[in-house]
């Protein structure tokens, strides 16, 4: 697969975050191409959970953009606001059984590269993705937790410019953080 691929795929991520932080709902015409270039790219590095996971974030594009578009209100639908504790802490009991369990069929039937690490990633972007398709201000604490490990998977596996991508999500984290939180919804008292 010629590297241009991976390349259009990376700059049309790139573009996704920042009309998410921005929150245009565009933001996820954008991700659902760049998720289908990402699927070969990544399937081709032997990365195939997180190849699959890009075929999940097509189809969360599709929920991401009725989402935002839907709601009681428009107003409604650009809210953004925060999650108990419990329910993250649920989310990641989730993901780490999810991520033992689909590890553990990687390791036994293929030649996945880093059958733990890439299950890692996918599953906790799962959970991730629909928090910010929910609007939710954590998605961002999980995403630096995800992107740094991508960063490394991809590093790892010859897709420099891939890692090069995470990098400037990293950045980019920070940013999105302090947009959202200006229009954070309320605590009632």
């Amino acid at each position: 697969m010629p590297k241009e691929v991976e390349y259009v795929a990376a700059a049309l991520a790139l573009l996704y975050v920042v009309l998410a932080i921005k929150r245009w709902r565009s933001c996820w015409i954008v991700s659902f191409v760049s998720s289908c270039l990402y699927v070969l790219v990544l399937f081709q590095a032997r990365l195939y959970m997180e190849s699959a996971l890009n075929a999940f974030y097509a189809a969360m594009a599709i929920y991401g953009f009725w989402c935002w578009r839907t709601g009681a209100s428009a107003e409604q639908a650009s809210r953004v606001h925060r999650w108990p504790l419990r329910w993250h802490l649920l989310g990641l009991l989730a993901v780490l059984v999810l991520a033992a369990v689909s590890s553990w069929f990687l390791r036994r039937y293929t030649s996945a590269a880093w059958p733990y690490g890439d299950s890692f990633v996918t599953w906790s972007s799962v959970f991730a993705t629909f928090l910010v398709a929910r609007k939710v201000f954590e998605n961002w604490h999980w995403w630096l937790v995800i992107d740094a490990l991508t960063m490394f998977l991809s590093y790892t596996r010859g897709l420099y410019t891939t890692a090069l991508l995470f990098a400037l999500y990293l950045a980019m984290i920070i940013v999105g953080m302090r947009e959202w939180q200006r229009d954070l919804e309320p605590v009632n008292a």
